[in-house]
């Protein structure tokens, strides 16, 4: 019997146990470091589990940016409707929201994990919780910390599917690099996370925790190329985060990391021209308020407070001014938020230190998947389709190379 090892409980973990479970004549063993598996995978279902995108295929390969070439095989062997047909297959609708992502009928993770769980434990998948892997012993047995003491596994096969560095809380610390070489590394940044800006504290108190919708995020880069998007973002008190401002996320970051700057501006109305803006705020104010006037004219309080932190009461009044400014609002964002608090993370280790199947070329018979490989991907279901993809496209490498040999 082939024993095989997966270390790291999140959905690769898990899709590559399915996998190579499911076929007799391998001992599938699954190691993580949490009391149980899933947690950050639970996290993430919070707010409504995006499990993919109903984007045309081509379209969502382009995606993945940089590492299209390495992930595009991954996803073409297991596409987005190939995700939602393996959730469907526990007994779990999909639907498609108004955004084109794709989530399960209830929204909720936790229906399939349970499921999940169940199913790979039908399949005779063994877990070992609380084993922290710690690298390789001098014979290359595989090193665990658990709370009592430090013990060793041989195995035939091993995959590692460690994770990130993002969300430490829950299990994805990135403490596994020090098993590897710095060469072999990238380092870990922060994708899909917020950013901050020097608010005023009157609009910190004022505006924190309100979404701001319906606006377009501009981002030019150091080429003169722009990056437009609609959507809707959230102030925050240390700045600005939420969907918009994760699509944008990978631009943003490395833009500051370059140059220290980035060139961001928001249209505040983009349904809305400049002419016309201009026009309303234009109309004579009788006796209103000028916070009246500015919602005779469509403008929202939180609006409002957004242009009080750049125009004083005089240039508000200038209709002309408030509308150029609405129209192109400047973002003065100064770093990233903590990679701690980031969706995901962007690092880790390199391709080059792989071959085509995920075997790391120093560690035969060794495999990475997921996070913990050098790639990010947007929020929208981007992620998680191509932590699946490639935990399957591997196992089904592995079950072909046993079979030749």
């Amino acid at each position: 019997m082939k024993q095989i090892a997966i270390i790291g409980g999140g959905p690769g973990g898990l899709m590559a146990a399915e996998r190579l479970s499911a076929q007799p004549g391998r001992v599938v063993t699954l190691y993580d470091a949490m009391p149980s598996v899933g947690r950050k995978f639970l996290q993430a279902g919070r707010g409504g589990l995006n499990i993919t995108h109903s984007k045309p295929l081509d379209e969502f390969i382009c995606a993945y940016g940089e590492r299209q070439t390495e992930i595009e095989p991954w996803i073409r062997a297991f596409p987005p409707q190939a995700v939602r047909d393996w959730v469907e297959s526990f007994g779990i609708q999909t639907f498609v929201g108004s955004s084109g992502r794709v989530y399960p009928e209830d929204m909720k993770a936790a229906p399939l994990l349970r499921a999940w769980l169940k199913r790979l434990r039908a399949q005779g998948v063994q877990f070992a919780m609380r084993h922290r892997w710690t690298g390789w012993s001098d014979t290359g047995a595989l090193r665990f910390q658990t709370p009592s003491s430090v013990v060793q596994c041989q195995a035939d096969i091993t995959l590692l599917a460690l994770g990130g560095a993002s969300w430490p809380h829950l299990g994805s610390t990135g403490e596994w690099t020090q098993a590897f070489e710095p060469s072999h590394l990238a380092p870990f940044l922060a994708a899909n996370g917020g950013f901050e800006i020097n608010w005023s504290a009157i609009f910190q108190a004022k505006c924190a925790g309100q979404p701001l919708k319906s606006v377009a995020l501009k981002i030019t880069d150091k080429h003169n190329q722009a990056w437009l998007q609609k959507g809707e973002l959230l102030i925050t008190k240390q700045g600005v985060e939420g969907s918009l401002i994760y699509q944008a996320s990978r631009l943003i970051r490395d833009s500051l990391i370059a140059d220290g700057k980035v060139d961001a501006e928001l249209d505040l109305l983009p349904d809305v021209s400049h002419s016309r803006l201009e026009q309303k705020l234009a109309k004579p104010q009788g006796k209103l308020s000028l916070s009246n006037v500015f919602k005779r004219a469509g403008i929202d309080s939180l609006r409002l407070n957004l242009l009080r932190e750049q125009l004083d009461n005089n240039a508000l009044k200038e209709p002309a001014r408030v509308a150029a400014r609405l129209k192109a609002y400047p973002l003065a964002i100064t770093q990233a938020r903590p990679l701690s608090e980031a969706i995901s993370s962007a690092g880790g280790l390199r391709f080059e230190s792989l071959n085509k199947t995920s075997e790391i070329i120093t560690r035969p018979g060794c495999y990475a998947i997921g996070e913990m490989l050098d790639w990010e991907a947007p929020t929208g279901g981007y992620l998680l389709t191509a932590v699946l993809a490639q935990a399957r496209y591997v196992a089904q490498q592995i079950i072909a190379q046993q079979e030749i040999h």
